[in-house]
Formats: C-alpha cells, structure tokens, sequence
C-alpha cells in the first residue's frame, strides 16, 4: 500500500452554539488541513497520485472555507463546526473529486498547533 499526504492552510472564524466557555463567542483560527491518500498501484511515472493533483483538490475545497464564518457554509447551518465536523466536511468534499483507485485514508484538522481533529472512513 501506498500512501502520501498533503496540507494547506485556510483561516476561518466560527463559534459553537451551546458551548459553555469562550468558543460560543465569535471566534477565528488558522486551520491546518492534513489529506492522506492511499493506494496499491503506481502509474507508469512510479506515482500513486501527484502531489499537485491532490493540493488543487484541497486547495478548492479550502477556499470556499477561507476568510469566512463556517457557520454560514451550508452544511454548518443546523451543526457546529466543531474541529471534528470540518474535518468529515473537508473529506466528504474531496472523496467526490479522487479516481476510484484513490482511497483518502484520513483528514486532520488543527485547530491549534496542540489540537487536532481526524475523520477518515
């Protein structure tokens, strides 16, 4: 098995509804997004899948996040986005756009440098 990972940024504000502390207030990071990808056959260049392709895929799905209240995306109207519930988002997002040979293995979300979220399937 072959596996390879990507990440990019993308800053984002949010608040929790419910929460009982400061994060029920408005309030913004700078996310870091992890992609791993896995699979058993190379192309005939000796790679799973280029690098570049698998950055464009998470760089569109960020930029629809970035510089943004996540709480109006859609998919956060009704649910908190939680460092875990953007983590299944991002990865909802991206399974739509790999071949069927391609299987992402997970999607890491940080919140901070010492806090991390993953989804994978």
């Amino acid at each position: 098995m072959y596996r390879l990972r990507v990440y990019d940024y993308f800053s984002s504000a949010h608040f929790l509804n419910g929460y009982q502390g400061k994060c029920e207030a408005l309030h913004g990071h700078n996310w870091k997004v992890e992609v791993e990808v896995e699979g058993e056959r190379l192309d005939n260049l000796g790679m799973l899948i280029d690098f570049k392709t698998v950055r464009g895929y998470l760089s569109g799905v960020l930029k629809k996040m970035d510089h943004c209240i996540l709480n109006e995306i859609e998919e956060f109207k009704k649910t908190n986005p939680s460092a875990e519930l953007i983590a299944k988002y991002i990865y909802k997002e991206l399974i739509i756009l790999f071949p069927s040979n391609i299987k992402i293995s997970a999607v890491s979300v940080w919140e901070t440098e010492r806090s991390q979220a993953i989804y994978s399937e």
